[in-house]
């Protein structure tokens, strides 16, 4: 079966071009104009993707993503005005795995379509042996293969977005990465742009990491130029 992406827009015009790309990229398009719809057809159709918009009718992208994450795990990529910063992150801490900005280029949509759709599908079967487990302090372990995070004896909510982030930094221990770079390896594209969903994204995670268990909130912010988790 195609890949099933909702769109969510009450721009006839933006809609469009959306379902043309995508359907020419051979994914299955249905849409939605407002938030209500938009949640009625998640739990009809259940999309593989939602593109969602924050400033629709009746519910907003934001609502209808509150609302979404009650119940499902969908891949969300909201779709924000450029200058609302405040939706971005919002969007981000409401559990929305990426965003772009209106303007938005449809090729580097396209891009952050294919890696949040590789982030959110399982690993294939195969004869290598699982991933180990990896573990930092305060009793920090994350297991890759349950996708699974806790910290000091208590379990970790993270996003799918925040566990690629801590699995990649645990990976690299010792070596500051760039916000660049984490994009790069979590995000899953390269994108010379907006970095601060980076930082947003790790302050989400240090945050939880300290209600776990202080101890465990072992990312360090290397001015100007990213993070890393000390040896």
């Amino acid at each position: 079966m195609p890949t099933h992406i909702l769109i969510v827009d009450d721009e006839p015009a933006v809609t469009d071009l959306l379902a043309y790309n995508l359907r020419k990229a051979s994914y299955q398009v249905s849409t939605a104009a407002d938030g209500r719809e938009a949640l009625r057809l998640a739990q009809e159709i259940r999309p593989d993707l939602i593109l969602l918009d924050v400033m629709i009718p009746e519910l907003d992208g934001l609502d209808v993503c509150r609302e979404l994450r009650k119940t499902s795990r969908v891949p969300v990529i909201m779709i924000t005005a450029r200058g609302e910063e405040v939706d971005r992150i919002v969007g981000l801490e409401l559990g929305a795995d990426d965003y772009v900005c209106k303007p938005f280029s449809v090729r580097e949509l396209m891009s952050r379509i294919k890696a949040v759709l590789r982030r959110s599908q399982p690993e294939p079967e195969t004869q290598n042996p699982p991933a180990a487990v990896l573990r930092g302090p305060g009793g920090l372990e994350l297991d890759p293969e349950s996708r699974q995070a806790a910290a000091g004896g208590n379990p970790l909510d993270l996003t799918r977005l925040e566990f690629e982030v801590l699995w990649v930094l645990l990976q690299n221990a010792g070596r500051v990465l760039t916000r660049e770079r984490l994009l790069e390896l979590a995000w899953g594209y390269d994108f010379a742009g907006d970095t601060r969903a980076v930082d947003s994204t790790v302050k989400r995670l240090r945050a939880k990491l300290r209600i776990a268990a202080s101890e465990a909130d072992c990312i360090e912010a290397v001015r100007g130029v990213g993070y890393r988790v000390a040896n």
